[in-house]
């Protein structure tokens, strides 16, 4: 029995890039371009009409920008029918853009030129409900990017205190780009158990995904730029 093709929406003001992302995607039996737009409020109005998976999202773009458009989609139901991930395409891997839309909910991000099949891999991970996508490229984004921020003084998130000492073990692994199977091997637990203290975690923390884990654990001091 043939499965539904991943519903993808491209967003991205340049047609250019997106008649190019548009011949890679199109050429797979298990994914299908539904719709595109030009900017972020296109893509609001677009995504009110129409059933989307996944979301390749810009971030630069006229009238309103990919990080904010990623926020009503992911904070404030602007989605549309369903729940769709949105996967940030920036040009730059150092870009407070990309950074803005981790927070904001994104699953994640690639870079423009990435090789077609990461870009294949990355949708079809986002549609799983993975909701990670390279997070060990993430990591190297906010291991660059937060000695960037503005000096701050970094107060204990309040949730991180609910978090057992396995869970705040757990939390930093996770913040160092390792995958489930990794952790569990480096914890000498079951992957089993690792799920579910991750599912515990982003409970806890009331987090989306693990992405924003990597993000918490890096604004409040728990894991350092360039390590622990």
């Amino acid at each position: 029995m043939p499965t539904t093709p991943i519903r993808v929406m491209l967003v991205d003001d340049q047609a250019l890039l997106r008649t190019g992302f548009r011949m890679v995607l199109a050429a797979q039996p298990d994914m299908e371009v539904t719709a595109e737009a030009g900017d972020g409020a296109e893509a609001l109005e677009v995504l009110r009409a129409t059933a989307i998976d996944v979301v390749l999202m810009d971030v630069r773009m006229p009238r309103l920008d990919g990080v904010e458009a990623t926020r009503r989609i992911c904070q404030s139901g602007e989605g549309g029918p369903g729940d769709p991930k949105v996967l940030i395409l920036t040009t730059f891997d150092l870009d407070e853009y990309a950074f803005s839309a981790l927070k904001a909910g994104a699953a994640g991000f690639m870079l423009k030129d990435v090789p077609p099949d990461e870009l294949l891999a990355a949708i079809r991970a986002v549609h799983s409900g993975d909701a990670v996508v390279a997070p060990s490229t993430t990591r190297r984004l906010l291991d660059r990017f937060v000695t960037m921020l503005p000096a701050r003084e970094q107060a204990p998130h309040p949730e991180l205190d609910q978090l057992t000492e396995r869970e705040r073990e757990v939390l930093m692994v996770i913040a160092q780009g390792l995958s489930n199977g990794e952790i569990a091997a480096r914890l000498f637990v079951s992957e089993a158990t690792v799920k579910t203290h991750v599912g515990r975690i982003l409970a806890k923390l009331r987090l989306r995904d693990r992405v924003q884990a990597v993000v918490l654990a890096y604004e409040t001091g728990l894991v350092r730029a360039g390590g622990r």
